[in-house]
C-alpha cells in the first residue's frame, strides 16, 4: 500500500508542477489541498501528520524578511537608494548596463530578493535604454541577471528557502557558497550576453551617461532610520548570527513604531502568493517522503543517469522545468529533497555538487518571459515599443540558458 501511495504522491506532485507552468491557479494551495486528501483519505494517515509538514520556519523567515524590505519599498527608500546610486556614477553610455547590473546584484543582495529588485529597478533600466539608444534586450539581460545574481543570498527571501532546503538535506552552512556560485554563474552569462549583443560598440560611443529624469523624492530621515535599521539587520545576521526571520519582524516593529512606513500598506505589498506556494509545496514534498514517493522518482531519474552524466543532465533537467515554472516556490523544493537519495543510488559522494547544480541551472533560465523577472522586463517597455520582439529575445535566451546552464555546472561542479 505504502508503495502505492508513495506512486499517488509522485503524480500529484507532478500535476502540480504542469499546473504551474500552464494556470494561475496557485500551486501551494493546491498541494496542500492534494496532500490531504491523498494522506488522510487514500492513505489513511492523521491529519496532524500532514500538517507537520507545513514548513513554519520558513514560513516565519520568509514573512519577516519581505515584511520590513515592503516597509523600504513603501515609503521609497529603495527608490531613493537606487536613484541616487545611479546619479553619483556617471560615466560612458557603454558603462551604462554594467552599472545596473552591479546595482540590481547589490540591492538583491541587500535583501529585497531578485523579485521585488526588478519590480524596482526593472522600468528604470529600460526607460534608461530607451533614452540612451541602448538595446532592451542588452538591458534586459543585464538587469535581469543581475538581480538574480543577488537571489541566493542568505538574507534573501529566495536564499532563504535555499537555505532551509539544504539544511533539511544534510548541507547546512552553505550559504556563502551558494550565492556565490549562483552571482559568479549570473556574472559570466550576463557580460558573455553583454559583449556578444553589442557591449563593444556601446564602449566606443562618447556619450556621457545623465541621472535619470524621474521626479525622486529627497532622502528624508525615515529613508536614514529605514536603512540603518536594514543595516543593522544584515549587520546581526552575518556578525552576530542572528536569526534572520526573528531580527527582520523586530526591525519591522522598530520602523512601525518609529512611524517612518505605512503598516498596513507594508503587509499588503508582501508576496503572499509566493509564500503560499514555496510553504504549500513543501507540505506534499513531506508526504512524498513518507510514503517512498521521493524513492520512486530519484530511483526513476537515477536509471537515466550515471555519475558522469548526472550533472548536465539534472542541469538541463530543472533548468527546462524552470523556465516555465517559479524556481524558489516549485521547483527546487521539488528537486532539491531528492539528493540524498540520488547521490546514493549513483554511489556519489558529494551531494553538494548535485545540489549546487540544482540552485544554479534553476535561476539561469529565469530572465525568461514565462518567468517573472524576464516578464517585469518586457512589462517596462514602454507603449509604442515593439514588446513583442523583447518578448522572442528574451524567450530565445532563456531557453538557451538550459544549454549554458548543463556547461556551467559541468565545469563548475563536475
Amino acid at each position: 500500500m505504502l508503495n502505492h501511495l508513495g506512486l499517488i504522491t509522485l503524480l500529484a506532485l507532478a500535476l502540480a508542477v504542469t499546473l504551474s507552468c500552464f494556470t494561475q491557479l496557485n500551486v501551494g494551495v493546491l498541494c496542500i489541498a492534494l496532500a490531504w486528501f491523498i494522506g488522510v483519505y487514500l492513505g489513511d494517515m492523521q491529519l496532524k501528520d500532514i500538517i507537520s509538514g507545513f514548513p513554519v520556519d520558513i514560513f516565519l523567515t520568509l514573512t519577516g524578511v519581505t515584511l520590513i524590505f515592503s516597509q523600504a519599498r513603501v515609503n521609497g527608500t529603495l527608490e531613493r537608494v537606487a536613484h541616487e546610486a545611479i546619479r553619483l556614477t556617471g560615466g560612458r553610455v557603454g558603462f551604462v548596463p554594467i552599472l545596473y547590473f552591479a546595482l540590481a546584484a547589490v540591492i538583491a543582495s541587500s535583501g529585497p530578493g531578485n523579485i521585488a529588485t526588478i519590480g524596482l529597478l526593472g522600468p528604470i533600466a529600460i526607460a534608461t535604454a530607451i533614452r540612451m539608444n541602448i538595446s532592451p534586450f542588452l538591458m534586459a539581460i543585464m538587469v535581469g541577471n543581475g538581480v538574480q545574481a543577488g537571489a541566493l543570498s542568505p538574507i534573501a527571501p529566495t536564499g532563504v528557502i535555499v537555505s532551509g532546503l539544504m539544511t533539511r538535506i544534510g548541507l547546512p552552512g552553505m550559504e556563502r557558497e551558494t550565492w556565490l556560485y549562483n552571482a559568479a554563474a549570473h556574472a559570466l552569462v550576463a557580460f558573455g550576453g553583454y559583449f556578444l549583443f553589442g557591449g563593444l560598440s556601446l564602449l566606443s560611443r562618447g556619450e556621457r551617461y545623465k541621472a535619470t529624469e524621474e521626479t525622486v523624492e529627497p532622502l528624508n530621515a525615515r529613508h536614514v532610520i529605514t536603512l540603518v535599521t536594514i543595516g543593522l539587520l544584515i549587520l546581526g545576521v552575518i556578525v552576530f548570527k542572528l536569526n534572520v526571520g526573528m531580527a527582520a519582524f523586530a526591525g519591522f516593529v522598530l520602523l512601525t513604531l518609529l512611524r517612518v512606513a505605512d503598516q498596513d500598506e507594508a503587509i499588503k505589498k508582501v508576496p503572499w502568493g509566493t509564500i503560499m506556494m514555496v510553504c504549500g509545496v513543501t507540505v506534499l514534498i513531506s508526504l512524498m517522503e513518507k510514503t517512498s514517493g521521493m524513492d520512486l522518482f530519484t530511483s526513476f531519474i537515477a536509471r537515466f543517469s550515471t555519475g558522469a552524466t548526472i550533472i548536465p543532465l539534472l542541469a538541463g533537467t530543472v533548468g527546462l522545468i524552470s523556465a516555465y515554472s517559479s524556481t524558489s516556490a516549485v521547483v527546487l523544493p521539488a528537486f532539491l529533497p531528492t539528493v540524498p537519495s540520488l547521490a546514493a543510488k549513483l554511489g556519489i559522494t558529494s551531494t553538494a555538487a548535485i545540489a549546487m547544480t540544482m540552485n544554479v541551472a534553476g535561476h539561469l533560465v529565469d530572465v525568461s518571459p514565462l518567468s517573472t523577472i524576464g516578464a517585469l522586463c518586457v512589462a517596462s517597455l514602454p507603449a509604442g515599443h515593439n514588446s513583442r520582439r523583447l518578448f522572442n529575445q528574451l524567450l530565445a535566451w532563456g531557453l538557451s540558458m538550459t544549454v549554458v546552464g548543463a556547461l556551467l555546472c559541468w565545469l563548475f561542479f563536475k
